[in-house]
């Protein structure tokens, strides 16, 4: 798909609703209709107390923020930095082989709070994204910053609830039940990695990276891999639920 033809598709997601109702959403961890996941990487450490300027805690902010800390051959999100946090739409580039799976999201909560741990108080910023009409899977997904106040240990937590959605299409919906789930605990990992080594890179003096303009206001995150976006060999699928 073309940079117009994204930005088109981007913007039709405001005209779409969520793909499930959240009154179906597992209430515990083993329900048998959901992958219930949770899971962290641990970014740094910095002094107790509250964050210090630019340091791990304020550069996983950042990289959660734009959307640079999912690994490229995997998937990356498009979106336009101009709208709010809070409601805004992603049209998310999965990848698999040669297609390309393109994927509604909205943001739907934001936190940027102290509040009460495990191990005691602590700093958070972060965002949660729900499914919408057409994305292959139904749930919700939390990427979360978090700085314990006592002892200044920092971490990125990625909570989800996920379940595979109506998919007609029987190649696809065979393809999903083989390597969807495979797929997406990879995912999981290596964001993770990703959040890391990222972070790592910056404490050792390296700047955080941001996304690459794509066209009339329109990034894309992570800009690695960005020439490939047009990729003849790759096969795009818009809807694949459809």
């Amino acid at each position: 798909m073309r940079a117009a033809e994204l930005a088109a598709e981007l913007d039709g997601l405001r005209h779409r609703g969520f793909n499930y109702d959240e009154r179906d959403a597992p209430r515990r961890a083993g329900d048998p209709d959901w992958h219930v996941d949770s899971g962290h990487a641990r970014l740094g450490e910095e002094p107790p107390g509250a964050p210090v300027p630019d340091g791990p805690w304020e550069a996983g902010c950042r990289l959660v923020r734009t959307y640079d800390f999912t690994d490229p051959r995997l998937l990356r999100g498009l979106y336009r930095p101009d709208d709010p946090l809070l409601g805004r739409d992603m049209l998310l580039e999965g990848r698999f082989l040669a297609l390309r799976f393109y994927l509604g999201v909205r943001i739907t909560d934001v936190v940027d709070a102290e509040r009460a741990g495990p191990d005691g108080p602590e700093r958070v910023w972060g965002w949660t994204y729900r499914t919408l009409d057409g994305h292959l899977e139904q749930g919700r997904l939390s990427y979360e910053v978090v700085k314990q106040l006592r002892t200044g240990a920092v971490t990125f937590w990625i909570h989800a609830y996920s379940r595979r959605a109506p998919i007609p299409n029987p190649v696809y919906r065979f393809g999903f039940r083989v390597f969807g789930r495979g797929t997406q605990l990879r995912f999981y990992h290596r964001a993770g990695q990703r959040m890391r080594a990222l972070v790592e890179a910056h404490t050792a003096g390296t700047d955080t990276p941001g996304p690459a303009p794509l066209t009339d206001g329109v990034v894309i995150a992570p800009a690695a891999g960005r020439s490939r976006l047009w990729d003849p060999l790759a096969l795009p699928v818009r809807h694949p639920g459809r």
